[in-house]
Protein backbone atom coordinates (compact mmCIF):
# COMPACT_ATOMS: atom_id res chain seq x y z
CA UNK A 1 0.00 0.00 0.00
CA UNK A 2 1.37 3.42 -0.96
CA UNK A 3 1.84 6.19 1.57
CA UNK A 4 -1.55 7.40 2.77
CA UNK A 5 -2.54 11.05 2.88
CA UNK A 6 -4.39 11.42 6.16
CA UNK A 7 -6.64 14.25 5.02
CA UNK A 8 -10.35 14.95 4.55
CA UNK A 9 -9.78 15.24 0.82
CA UNK A 10 -8.23 11.77 0.68
CA UNK A 11 -11.05 10.39 2.82
CA UNK A 12 -13.59 11.68 0.30
CA UNK A 13 -11.57 10.33 -2.61
CA UNK A 14 -11.36 6.87 -1.06
CA UNK A 15 -15.06 6.85 -0.19
CA UNK A 16 -15.94 7.76 -3.78
CA UNK A 17 -13.60 5.07 -5.11
CA UNK A 18 -15.08 2.46 -2.75
CA UNK A 19 -18.57 3.38 -3.90
CA UNK A 20 -17.52 2.90 -7.54
CA UNK A 21 -15.85 -0.45 -6.83
CA UNK A 22 -18.93 -1.77 -5.05
CA UNK A 23 -21.20 -0.55 -7.84
CA UNK A 24 -19.06 -2.09 -10.59
CA UNK A 25 -18.31 -5.41 -8.87
CA UNK A 26 -21.82 -6.93 -9.26
CA UNK A 27 -21.67 -6.20 -13.00
CA UNK A 28 -18.37 -8.04 -13.26
CA UNK A 29 -19.68 -10.94 -11.17
CA UNK A 30 -22.77 -11.21 -13.40
CA UNK A 31 -20.59 -11.16 -16.52
CA UNK A 32 -18.42 -13.91 -15.03
CA UNK A 33 -21.49 -16.08 -14.37
CA UNK A 34 -22.85 -15.49 -17.89
CA UNK A 35 -19.51 -16.42 -19.43
CA UNK A 36 -19.29 -19.58 -17.31
CA UNK A 37 -22.81 -20.63 -18.36
CA UNK A 38 -22.07 -19.93 -22.01
CA UNK A 39 -18.84 -21.95 -21.84
CA UNK A 40 -20.82 -24.89 -20.45
CA UNK A 41 -23.44 -24.49 -23.18
CA UNK A 42 -20.85 -24.17 -25.93
CA UNK A 43 -18.96 -27.14 -24.50
CA UNK A 44 -22.04 -29.38 -24.69
CA UNK A 45 -22.82 -28.16 -28.21
CA UNK A 46 -19.24 -28.76 -29.30
CA UNK A 47 -19.27 -32.33 -27.98
CA UNK A 48 -22.58 -33.02 -29.74
CA UNK A 49 -21.23 -31.66 -33.04
CA UNK A 50 -18.04 -33.71 -32.72
CA UNK A 51 -20.06 -36.86 -32.04
CA UNK A 52 -22.30 -36.17 -35.06
CA UNK A 53 -19.24 -35.54 -37.25
CA UNK A 54 -17.65 -38.78 -36.07
CA UNK A 55 -20.85 -40.70 -36.87
CA UNK A 56 -21.04 -39.06 -40.30
CA UNK A 57 -17.39 -39.95 -40.94
CA UNK A 58 -18.11 -43.61 -40.15
CA UNK A 59 -20.93 -43.60 -42.71
CA UNK A 60 -18.67 -42.02 -45.33
CA UNK A 61 -15.91 -44.56 -44.65
CA UNK A 62 -18.26 -47.44 -45.54
CA UNK A 63 -18.22 -46.36 -49.19
CA UNK A 64 -15.01 -44.28 -49.23
CA UNK A 65 -13.31 -47.02 -51.27
CA UNK A 66 -15.41 -45.97 -54.27
CA UNK A 67 -13.53 -42.67 -54.29
CA UNK A 68 -10.34 -44.45 -55.34
CA UNK A 69 -11.59 -44.50 -58.95
CA UNK A 70 -9.05 -42.28 -60.80
CA UNK A 71 -11.78 -41.05 -63.12
CA UNK A 72 -13.62 -39.47 -60.19
CA UNK A 73 -12.00 -36.46 -58.50
CA UNK A 74 -14.31 -35.49 -55.66
CA UNK A 75 -12.00 -32.84 -54.21
CA UNK A 76 -13.16 -30.09 -56.56
CA UNK A 77 -16.79 -30.84 -55.76
CA UNK A 78 -16.45 -30.58 -52.00
CA UNK A 79 -14.10 -27.60 -51.89
CA UNK A 80 -15.69 -24.75 -49.95
CA UNK A 81 -16.08 -21.38 -51.55
CA UNK A 82 -16.80 -19.56 -48.30
CA UNK A 83 -17.68 -20.29 -44.68
CA UNK A 84 -20.47 -17.91 -43.69
CA UNK A 85 -20.53 -16.76 -40.07
CA UNK A 86 -22.53 -14.26 -38.09
CA UNK A 87 -21.99 -12.69 -34.70
CA UNK A 88 -23.77 -13.16 -31.38
CA UNK A 89 -23.14 -11.12 -28.28
CA UNK A 90 -22.81 -12.81 -24.90
CA UNK A 91 -22.15 -10.59 -21.86
CA UNK A 92 -20.70 -7.88 -24.08
CA UNK A 93 -18.45 -10.30 -25.98
CA UNK A 94 -18.84 -10.78 -29.74
CA UNK A 95 -18.66 -14.46 -30.71
CA UNK A 96 -18.56 -15.98 -34.20
CA UNK A 97 -21.74 -17.87 -35.07
CA UNK A 98 -21.71 -20.55 -37.78
CA UNK A 99 -24.29 -20.09 -40.52
CA UNK A 100 -23.42 -22.23 -43.56
CA UNK A 101 -20.76 -23.21 -46.06
CA UNK A 102 -20.94 -22.11 -49.68
CA UNK A 103 -19.47 -24.67 -52.04
CA UNK A 104 -18.25 -24.26 -55.58
CA UNK A 105 -20.81 -25.33 -58.20
CA UNK A 106 -20.70 -29.00 -59.17
CA UNK A 107 -20.03 -29.67 -62.84
CA UNK A 108 -19.88 -33.19 -64.24
CA UNK A 109 -21.53 -35.32 -66.88
CA UNK A 110 -24.65 -36.84 -65.40
CA UNK A 111 -24.63 -39.61 -68.02
CA UNK A 112 -21.09 -40.84 -67.42
CA UNK A 113 -20.85 -40.49 -63.64
CA UNK A 114 -22.16 -43.28 -61.39
CA UNK A 115 -25.45 -42.63 -59.60
CA UNK A 116 -23.79 -42.78 -56.19
CA UNK A 117 -21.74 -39.65 -56.92
CA UNK A 118 -24.66 -37.29 -56.18
CA UNK A 119 -25.17 -38.84 -52.75
CA UNK A 120 -21.44 -38.91 -52.08
CA UNK A 121 -21.15 -35.19 -52.78
CA UNK A 122 -23.99 -34.42 -50.37
CA UNK A 123 -22.51 -36.61 -47.64
CA UNK A 124 -19.00 -35.20 -48.01
CA UNK A 125 -20.28 -31.63 -48.06
CA UNK A 126 -22.31 -32.33 -44.93
CA UNK A 127 -19.18 -33.70 -43.24
CA UNK A 128 -17.13 -30.71 -44.37
CA UNK A 129 -19.83 -28.34 -43.02
CA UNK A 130 -19.78 -30.13 -39.68
CA UNK A 131 -16.04 -29.68 -39.38
CA UNK A 132 -16.37 -26.01 -40.37
CA UNK A 133 -18.99 -25.51 -37.64
CA UNK A 134 -16.75 -27.26 -35.09
CA UNK A 135 -13.91 -24.89 -35.98
CA UNK A 136 -16.17 -21.88 -35.44
CA UNK A 137 -17.37 -23.28 -32.09
CA UNK A 138 -13.78 -23.89 -30.99
CA UNK A 139 -12.87 -20.33 -31.94
CA UNK A 140 -15.84 -19.02 -29.92
CA UNK A 141 -14.82 -21.21 -26.97
CA UNK A 142 -11.29 -19.80 -27.09
CA UNK A 143 -12.66 -16.24 -27.02
CA UNK A 144 -14.99 -17.07 -24.13
CA UNK A 145 -12.23 -18.65 -22.04
CA UNK A 146 -9.94 -15.68 -22.62
CA UNK A 147 -12.70 -13.24 -21.65
CA UNK A 148 -13.54 -15.32 -18.56
CA UNK A 149 -9.89 -15.26 -17.51
CA UNK A 150 -9.75 -11.46 -17.81
CA UNK A 151 -13.11 -10.98 -16.05
CA UNK A 152 -12.10 -13.32 -13.21
CA UNK A 153 -8.89 -11.34 -12.73
CA UNK A 154 -10.92 -8.13 -12.49
CA UNK A 155 -13.38 -9.64 -10.01
CA UNK A 156 -10.48 -10.82 -7.85
CA UNK A 157 -8.81 -7.40 -8.12
CA UNK A 158 -11.94 -5.66 -6.86
CA UNK A 159 -12.86 -8.26 -4.21
CA UNK A 160 -9.39 -9.00 -2.82
CA UNK A 161 -7.44 -5.80 -3.46
CA UNK A 162 -9.28 -2.60 -4.32
CA UNK A 163 -12.26 -2.83 -1.95
CA UNK A 164 -10.29 -4.08 1.12
CA UNK A 165 -7.55 -1.51 0.44
CA UNK A 166 -10.02 1.38 0.21
CA UNK A 167 -11.83 0.21 3.36
CA UNK A 168 -8.53 -0.01 5.24
CA UNK A 169 -7.42 3.46 4.12
CA UNK A 170 -10.79 4.93 5.18
CA UNK A 171 -10.44 3.21 8.56
CA UNK A 172 -6.93 4.58 9.09
CA UNK A 173 -7.92 8.11 8.10
CA UNK A 174 -10.91 8.00 10.45
CA UNK A 175 -8.70 6.82 13.31
CA UNK A 176 -6.17 9.57 12.57
CA UNK A 177 -8.86 12.26 12.33
CA UNK A 178 -10.47 10.97 15.51
CA UNK A 179 -7.12 11.15 17.31
CA UNK A 180 -6.57 14.65 15.97
CA UNK A 181 -9.97 15.74 17.23
CA UNK A 182 -9.34 14.19 20.65
CA UNK A 183 -5.95 15.92 20.86
CA UNK A 184 -7.51 19.21 19.80
CA UNK A 185 -10.15 18.92 22.51
CA UNK A 186 -7.44 18.09 25.05
CA UNK A 187 -5.32 21.06 24.00
CA UNK A 188 -8.37 23.29 24.16
CA UNK A 189 -9.11 22.18 27.71
CA UNK A 190 -5.49 22.74 28.77
CA UNK A 191 -5.47 26.19 27.19
CA UNK A 192 -8.77 27.05 28.87
CA UNK A 193 -7.45 25.85 32.21
CA UNK A 194 -4.31 27.96 31.84
CA UNK A 195 -6.40 31.00 31.06
CA UNK A 196 -8.55 30.37 34.10
CA UNK A 197 -5.45 30.01 36.30
CA UNK A 198 -4.00 33.20 34.89
CA UNK A 199 -7.20 35.07 35.64
CA UNK A 200 -7.29 33.72 39.16
CA UNK A 201 -3.66 34.62 39.73
CA UNK A 202 -4.33 38.15 38.47
CA UNK A 203 -7.25 38.51 40.79
CA UNK A 204 -5.18 37.24 43.73
CA UNK A 205 -2.44 39.72 43.02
Amino acid sequence: MAKIKLTKGELKRQRDALKQYKRYLPTLQLKKQQLQLEILHQGHTLEEKKSAAAAKKEVVETWAGLLSDPAIDMRAWVTSKEVITGVKNIAGVDLPLFSEVHFKPVEYDLFTMPLWVDGAILELRALFSMHAEIEVLEKAMKILKQELRITTQRVNLFEKVKIPEAEEIIRLIKIYMGDQMTNAVGRSKIAKRKIELSVLEGVGA
